[in-house]
């Protein structure tokens, strides 16, 4: 076994049996790399990637290979999830040389951590050729390889650098009207989402295209945000069988996924459905949240109250095995029941995947068109099916289950609790609350402390006699602004739904540690890394939206929520400032800037304080929250310290409406507050 054995990362663990000498990121490998003059391999992925198992089955277990890399090289592997600082480096340098990223990433370094070469997956005769002629191009070219990766790490520096604004803008609503304009051209009108193939969810871009078609009351963007949601709930991306969505989508129909489930994609799609139904009810939006709830406490919860981070693509060595279902084996487990059940998941003989006579459960009409070509009642129809959902799901659960990574990181609890939270607001279901407050107070008592976050946690085997046989610790102080930004979220979320102060406490002394060690006053933008934490060969500012929303974008929204609420003028500044630094980029690429569109619309059309106070506080809530006012916090109880709140509590139960430091007289009437919410928007 090699220096991975001790590892606690199951990606990294995936290869400790390896014939390559691989080291983890740190100081013996970085050393070792300077003493010998050697180039360094800094090969990245994560423990559910698929293409990551391809590359290592057939290069890094190749003995010959692996004698290559042991003999001209450092190899170092790099969890991904752990240090999306060292992947935001060399990610930048795989995209500055071919447009486009991805993992496995695979980074050929300088022994002082310089890139001059960067790839993804390569097949192994590929792979090894690469090797003898970067070894060889660092023997005989020594300066040229040097001067390459100064200019490598130049671009490094540069890549999606942001400039400081001086002046603060006055925005309107033609500037939301002008980045969807331009951003409509990458909308697919027939199968939802964008582009052709991949697909991936974005849920960030959705949420903030359900806002704004409805503030802007376009029907046009209403209707294809409609389709997109109702779309990837059918698809084949969707588990039908046990809730849950996968990373993406390899085709342009939502049908055949990338099988990997990860935390992070159904926490955020659990936030978008959640809101979808309080915007335009849909059952179809309820039974998604439900069922994707019910998936991630079923597989992805710890006894603890954390969740872990994903499900592998692949069970036995073979991507989506877990997954789908031959014809016939339908047909033994539901006899009578198959024929329909076929039908209604487009099952057929020969397979509707390339993978032989396989098939992946999807819909593509609607439950009402189907009962009547078939001549039977919609409820006789969608009872069959469920009871036959029920079956496959037993048969299925007792198969070979794909691999678990079972760290618990710190950002992606964020998204998960965030999307606990707006499930428990929608539907005021009690186990969702229950959750959602096990899995804070794990994350308060567990990976923070003095204001502080560790990113990982992980239950952690240290023997097998019976005696304390785990282990359970968080790893280290290391952390990333994403880590910050989304807790802080979740804990703003937890405090509107129970009006309990100490996760604002919690919130607001995470958010004045992250100004403290990460944000750049010079530049007006955070670090993703803190300034005492080890110093890579670039400092970076994560800014784009991605799957998961750019963690500056997070805080700009968090500091604009914790300076309404608590009056803080320093943190209303600083997220300001941020908007106005990113506002120039924004209209040229839309999907990369949701989050960031997300606070323009609540800096165009105004955010509602809206503050419930007295005994009835919780149920004024509950049906408040039944009107979509995506453009409000909320606040209030029985008792409290925010500045709002001063001098408000009574003995009757009032709704205060505020905005822009103004607030409308109480009122004890949920319609009277929304009345005024009206007035103020005509």
């Amino acid at each position: 076994m090699n220096r991975l054995a001790n590892s606690t990362s199951p990606y990294l663990l995936q290869h400790a049996n390896n014939p390559v000498n691989w080291y983890p990121w740190g100081n013996e490998a970085l050393q070792k790399a300077k003493d010998e003059n050697k180039l360094i391999i800094v090969s990245i992925g994560y423990s559910a990637c698929h293409w990551c198992h391809v590359m290592e089955h057939e290069s890094f277990e190749d003995e010959q290979v692996a004698a290559v890399m042991n003999e001209f090289f450092v190899c170092i592997k790099v969890d991904r999830e752990e240090r999306p600082d060292v992947d935001q480096i060399y990610m930048s340098v795989v995209q500055l040389i071919s447009g486009r990223g991805g993992w496995p990433l695979n980074c050929i370094c300088l022994p002082d951590q310089r890139p001059i070469y960067a790839g993804t997956y390569f097949r192994k005769n590929d792979w090894t050729s690469l090797l003898f002629n970067l070894a060889d191009y660092y023997k005989q070219k020594p300066e040229d390889a040097l001067e390459y990766a100064e200019r490598l790490t130049e671009g490094i520096q540069k890549y999606e650098s942001i400039g400081f604004v001086e002046t603060q803008p006055d925005y309107t609503q033609a500037d939301l009207e002008v980045i969807v304009n331009n951003w409509k051209k990458y909308f697919d009108k027939t199968e939802g989402g964008m582009g052709t193939a991949p697909k991936f969810p974005m849920p960030n871009n959705w949420q903030f295209l359900v806002r704004y078609a409805h503030l802007m009351q376009d029907n046009k963007i209403a209707e294809l945000a409609k389709l997109t949601l109702r779309k990837m709930a059918y698809g084949g991306i969707y588990d039908h069988l046990g809730g849950g969505f996968a990373r993406y989508s390899v085709d342009g129909l939502w049908h055949v996924p990338h099988f990997e489930k990860m935390l992070y994609d159904n926490g955020q799609l659990i936030t978008l459905y959640s809101e979808a139904y309080t915007w335009q009810p849909d059952e179809l939006y309820k039974q998604t949240v439900s069922d994707t709830i019910d998936f991630a406490v079923r597989e992805l919860l710890s006894p603890d109250g954390g969740f872990y981070s994903a499900l592998d693509a692949d069970s036995e060595g073979v991507e989506g095995k877990f997954y789908v279902f031959a014809k016939e084996e339908i047909q033994a487990i539901l006899g009578t029941e198959a024929e329909l059940f076929c039908i209604y998941y487009h099952i057929n003989d020969e397979g509707n995947w390339e993978e032989g006579q396989t098939n992946i459960l999807f819909k593509r009409g609607e439950d009402k068109e189907l009962a009547e070509a078939i001549g039977i009642p919609v409820e006789e129809l969608l009872d069959s099916v469920a009871a036959s959902r029920k079956k496959l799901f037993e048969a299925r659960s007792k198969r070979i289950r794909p691999g678990l990574d079972n760290k618990i990181l710190a950002s992606w609890n964020g998204l998960m609790l965030k999307g606990v939270c707006e499930a428990y607001r929608t539907f005021n279901k009690v186990e969702y609350l229950d959750i959602a407050l096990k899995n804070a107070n794990f994350l308060s008592t567990n990976l923070i402390k003095d204001g502080r976050i560790s990113r990982v946690y992980k239950t952690v085997e240290t023997g097998s006699d019976g005696a304390n046989p785990l282990q359970r610790r968080g790893l280290g102080e290391v952390a990333f602004l994403d880590d910050y930004a989304n807790i802080i979220d979740a804990f703003i979320a937890l405090y509107e739904v129970t009006f309990d102060e100490q996760w604002l406490n919690h919130a607001i002394k995470l958010a004045d540690s992250a100004i403290a060690h990460y944000y750049d006053e010079v530049n007006g933008i955070f670090f993703f890394t803190a300034d005492d934490d080890e110093q890579l060969i670039a400092r970076k500012a994560e800014v784009m939206d991605n799957v998961i929303p750019a963690s500056n974008s997070v805080m700009a929204r968090n500091l604009k929520k914790l300076g309404l609420l608590f009056d803080k003028g320093q943190y209303l500044q600083i997220s300001a400032q941020q908007l106005s630094n990113i506002m120039p980029h924004m209209a040229k690429y839309g999907s990369a800037y949701s989050n960031w569109s997300m606070l323009l619309l609540d800096e165009v059309f105004g955010i509602y304080e809206v503050a419930i106070v007295g005994g009835d506080a919780a149920a004024f809530r509950i049906e408040m929250e039944k009107k979509y006012i995506p453009n409000k916090i909320i606040l209030g109880g029985t008792k409290g310290s925010l500045p709002l709140l001063r001098d408000k509590f009574s003995d009757k139960t009032q709704v205060f409406i505020c905005k822009d430091k103004t607030c409308g007289l109480p009122t004890a009437n949920i319609a009277e507050a929304l009345k005024q919410i009206n007035a103020q928007n005509i």
